[in-house]
């Protein structure tokens, strides 16, 4: 598996050093008494700040006492606090002061076993956290001070390495003004939780596997802004891994740099994720996809907006993906059905330096994508794919865990759609650096195509700069030639049919269309320039 991760919130007042097992929640009791800031200040618990002396104890003392207060702020005073596991408390603060660090001890027995009420497959993963919280409300992490997680002194398999963060059903949480190093797993990780508001942190997490920046696991009401996340795993990632939905989420203003994907959605995808809103990111030294939309465990894709994205050196600016992986919730569950991805609209992107393999929008033959649209995208890719990856059959890979170059190199230096009904490809401008030999769009089973507004850059093989195969019902329409070439448009397929071109300039084109010998005459395109 690539991923990771992980019972009710803990005993008052956390044993420090050697504390292991499953704890089970204890009540806290309520003392209304009224106490200024500085009486929760951790270093008055008896905190040594010494970055060597454990402090799990006089951090879990102060969060408690603020709690059997009715709540209020824990202060953490500029100093390096060494601590195991955290139990978090509603309406409690943790204000971390500029100088101030807390850094998660290397001693996986200071992390105790938690196990959410709320199942998932995140199970399978991570059973351990630096700071955690289920079942709360009114949760604020915030300040200029820093979490370490010290994640290079863990080892790799899953359940030894401790998320940082993990809030599980819990209500109103706000986490700002931090930054976070150096995770053993993912940084942080919110399970169904409503409105989480997470704003102007820093991430600079590189150090394990699976070093997500943010996971967002069937949640509601989500707003992400103005973030700087530099990490080695997914860096803003929605997932479903339980049966609920991860819908109505804002994200905006973020910079993005990652070893794999840098916004994403999937790949666990039980639950749904609806109205989905994606805007004014910058995306950069990224290694995988710098937008995967995936849709594999079933659940549905719907309602999904991504729009003014600038990328520069990604590994592919968009990668769309509906597959048939059907891993269950938990083992011994059914397998669940294919899945639904359908009504994204991606506009106002710009992308440089993009790999060479080109953009994938894949569904499968007997479950295709639906109304996918592609609105004022400018993409130069690094190019370099010779004519015989445009003839070379692309597995289906239906199982297969979806990554941008699970098909290899594509048939297209720009975008390869296949088993998409309604797609539109509207002022899209594709280029290409070094010498290439396939054309920039191939479409293959496609149903109710447009491309509308398209500069194609042509290529030095003579392969034109369109390809459709068992395409129908397509229609072409102000797209133009800006250099001379051979042909503009190739059609195959014996399943072809209304194939239409209206008012593009061609005039550069020495012929319009070429067709294989296994196109109807009757599928042959019309023409009205």
């Amino acid at each position: 598996m690539k991923k990771c991760v992980p019972r009710r919130h803990m005993l008052s007042g956390l044993a420090a050093a050697g504390v292991s097992g499953v704890l089970v929640a204890q009540p806290l009791e309520q003392v209304p008494r009224s106490h200024s800031t500085d009486d929760f200040s951790v270093v008055r618990f008896g905190a040594h700040r010494d970055g060597v002396h454990l402090d799990t104890h006089a951090i879990q003392e102060a969060i408690d006492n603020c709690s059997r207060a009715g709540g209020g702020t824990v202060h953490f005073p500029p100093g390096r606090y060494l601590s195991g596991a955290l139990f978090l408390r509603s309406h409690v603060r943790l204000f971390l002061e500029a100088g101030s660090v807390l850094l998660g001890s290397k001693n996986l027995q200071d992390y105790p076993v938690t196990t959410p009420a709320i199942r998932s497959y995140t199970d399978n993963y991570c059973n351990k956290s630096l700071l955690y919280g289920e079942n709360l409300e009114d949760v604020v992490l915030e300040g200029q001070g820093m979490i370490d997680g010290q994640g290079a002194g863990f080892s790799d398999p899953y359940k030894n390495r401790p998320f940082m963060i993990r809030l599980v059903n819990c209500r109103k949480i706000s986490v700002s003004g931090l930054t976070l190093a150096d995770s053993p797993m993912w940084v942080q990780h919110y399970l169904k939780c409503q409105q989480v508001y997470i704003r102007g942190i820093t991430v600079r997490s590189r150090v394990r596997p699976n070093n997500d920046g943010i996971d967002i696991d069937d949640c509601e009401q989500v707003r992400i802004s103005d973030c700087d996340i530099s990490c080695g795993d997914d860096a803003i990632v929605l997932k479903s891994t339980s049966s609920h939905a991860c819908r109505n989420v804002a994200i905006t203003n973020c910079l993005l740099s990652t070893a794999c994907n840098a916004l994403k959605i999937g790949t666990e995808t039980n639950g749904s994720f609806e109205n989905i809103t994606i805007s004014n990111c910058a995306i950069y030294d990224t290694g995988s996809a710098g937008i995967a939309l995936l849709i594999v465990d079933g659940g549905k894709m719907e309602r999904v907006n991504i729009s003014s994205i600038t990328m520069n050196k990604v590994g592919t600016p968009i990668f769309i993906r509906l597959g048939d992986r059907g891993r269950p919730i938990q083992a011994g569950r059914d397998r669940p059905p294919v899945g639904k991805l359908g009504s994204v609209l991606i506009s106002d992107l710009q992308a440089d330096a993009a790999g060479p393999l080109g953009s994938a929008i894949s569904g499968l033959p007997d479950s295709p994508m639906e109304q996918i649209m592609l609105e004022n995208i400018r993409i130069r890719y690094l190019g370099g794919g010779e004519l015989p990856d445009v003839k070379k059959e692309v597995p289906e890979l239906r199982a297969e865990y979806p990554e941008y170059n699970m098909f290899g190199q594509l048939p297209a230096y720009g975008l390869y759609c296949r088993h998409v009904r309604n797609l539109r490809l509207h002022n899209v401008n594709l280029s290409f650096e070094e010498p290439e030999e396939r054309p920039g769009i191939f479409c293959e089973d496609v149903q109710e195509l447009e491309i509308g507004r398209a500069e194609v850059e042509a290529v030095r093989s003579g392969a034109p700069p369109i390809w459709l195969r068992q395409v129908k019902r397509a229609f072409l329409h102000g797209c133009r030639v800006l250099h001379p070439i051979g042909t503009y448009l190739r059609v195959e397929g014996d399943r072809t049919e209304g194939i239409s071109l209206l008012g593009n300039d061609l005039r550069l084109a020495e012929e319009i269309a070429a067709y294989g010998d296994d196109v109807s005459r009757l599928a042959r395109v019309f023409v009205n320039l």
